[in-house]
């Protein structure tokens, strides 16, 4: 055997290894369920792929839909990470034993709230991002039509804005549950649902999107949005006549989520994903796309138009109670019976 003849047989084995590692490579795949809006989730995936090299399948669907399909999955899952929405529904999720368990090495690196809403859904999910509950004003509608802004949730069942409220469907939209579920813990149960029976009559639409009622806002269509807040300062970074309100009486907040679906067809590459999107790099990718959240790692810098949450009145949310999925059906199911059924 010529040393040419040599040299081509000994490489073979370690060509061939070289070119089944690399199938291996363009052949891992990831599938992501997001739950925040497009811009952001279409950053954080194209981070990701920039990052590793890996292809990232992504739907966008609000929290409660997401659940809703995680669950139909549940015997054959087809997604392998939930990123991003409200954490009532991955507590919901964790508590039907639809996520993986996962401790992060990077849990030290996270706020407190992150890292309580690890241990409150044993370690199935984790906290991503913070925002408070709020109003998005459009103070072009209300100017023209000589009302003044709305202060506080009782305000908002004046006669004045009758035909100028929107709020999402709590049973799709996690806004709109945490929205449910602020008015129950600041009111009491009976009262919050009279206020919201009060309110039914000021309600123009019922959107499927948390968000949808800020965009709604921003276009004129209506004078107030009850959203997330910082929903509401995009549209005004926007360049909209979108102002934002903290009610006076106190206000609910998300701790927006992650967590691996169990079962998954990629387990590895969603640890993968996971990781990625505990550091500030992945992080960063909010304010780029004009999410103004309070992210979970302390070390990713605070976006100059954020809503500053130390100056908002927060209730104290006991997300574990309303996070639980026998008491999130029971105020869903009485929602359906006393507001829903009004439509």
């Amino acid at each position: 055997m010529s040393l040419a003849t040599r040299r081509t047989a000994l490489a073979a084995p370690a060509l061939l290894a070289l070119a089944m590692g690399s199938a291996t490579a363009e052949a891992e795949e990831l599938v992501v369920y997001c739950g925040v809006q497009e811009e952001w989730c279409q950053a954080m995936m194209n981070a990701f792929t920039k990052e590793t090299g890996i292809q990232v399948a992504m739907t966008r669907k609000s929290a409660g839909e997401t659940y809703a399909q995680v669950k139909a999955e549940a015997s054959n899952p087809k997604g392998d990470v939930w990123w991003g929405g409200t954490g009532d529904a991955f507590l919901q999720a964790a508590e039907d034993g639809l996520l993986a368990e996962y401790k992060s090495p990077k849990l030290a690196e996270l706020h407190p709230w992150a890292q309580r809403q690890a241990a409150d859904a044993q370690y199935r999910a984790v906290g991503i991002y913070a925002g408070g509950l709020g109003f998005a004003v459009n103070t072009e509608v209300l100017a023209k039509k000589k009302v003044k802004e709305p202060a506080c949730w009782a305000d908002l069942v004046k006669p004045e804005f009758k035909g100028e409220i929107q709020i999402a469907n709590p049973n799709s939209s996690g806004t709109a549950y945490a929205t449910l579920a602020t008015l129950v813990q600041i009111f009491g149960e009976n009262p919050a649902f009279d206020f919201m029976k009060k309110m039914h009559g000021n309600v123009s639409q019922y959107t499927k999107s948390g968000a949808a009622p800020a965009v709604a806002a921003a276009r004129g269509e209506t004078a107030v949005g009850i959203v997330f807040m910082h929903d509401g300062v995009t549209q005004g970074v926007n360049g909209f006549p979108v102002k934002v309100i903290a009610p006076c009486e106190g206000t609910g907040y998300e701790v927006g989520s992650m967590g691996i679906i169990k079962g998954g067809p990629n387990p590895e590459t969603a640890k993968k994903f996971y990781e990625f999107a505990l550091t500030p790099k992945a992080q960063e990718t909010a304010d780029k796309a004009k999410s103004y959240q309070v992210q979970a790692n302390v070390a990713t810098p605070l976006s100059p138009h954020a809503p500053r949450l130390e100056k908002v009145k927060l209730i104290d949310y006991d997300f574990k109670k309303f996070g639980s999925a026998a008491e999130r059906k029971r105020l869903l199911a009485r929602w359906d019976d006393e507001i829903g059924s009004l439509r």
